[in-house]
């Protein structure tokens, strides 16, 4: 039996974020959002994104071994990719990409959320730096300590 809902409840939950994605492999491997997702459907479009591209950044991140960092690259673009150093937004509709393309230069893509088209690639750490980068990780604790830093302020 489902717990009853106020209109506000139903609506909200009408709106947030659900996701699915079915491999070869028979299995689910959406990538699985934590409750500061949840809530918060006042967020703008461009919020929404920065967040869910973060959190699927991270997941990819899971995945690679100690040789290999992601990079993000434009589908559809002659771009190349970027080594990621940080991911933006400017609500409403507007995220930003920032790094270092493969030729050592600093770059930053401004997309619009409806432009939307990314490619993450497992690509080789550089050979002089010990460790790969983890900026999904990174980028994940500094929104879990802005979560928790609102939390304590209301």
């Amino acid at each position: 039996m489902t717990k009853p809902q106020t209109t506000a409840e139903a609506m909200e939950a009408a709106v947030l974020p659900r996701a699915a994605e079915l491999r070869a492999d028979g299995r689910d491997h959406a990538v699985s959002m934590p409750e500061m997702l949840s809530t918060g459907a006042s967020r703008s479009p461009a919020e929404w994104a920065y967040l869910r591209v973060i959190f699927y950044l991270k997941t990819f991140e899971d995945s690679l071994d100690g040789d290999q960092e992601a990079a993000m690259g434009f589908t559809g673009g002659a771009a190349g990719l970027i080594r990621i150093q940080g991911v933006g937004f400017h609500a409403p509709d507007i995220l930003t990409f920032s790094g270092i393309d493969e030729a050592g230069l600093r770059t930053q893509s401004i997309q619009h959320v409806s432009q939307l088209n990314i490619l993450l690639r497992a690509v080789p750490k550089p050979a002089h730096q010990a460790e790969p980068a983890r900026i999904g990780f990174k980028l994940v604790r500094a929104l879990e300590e802005a979560d928790d830093s609102d939390a304590d302020i209301g």
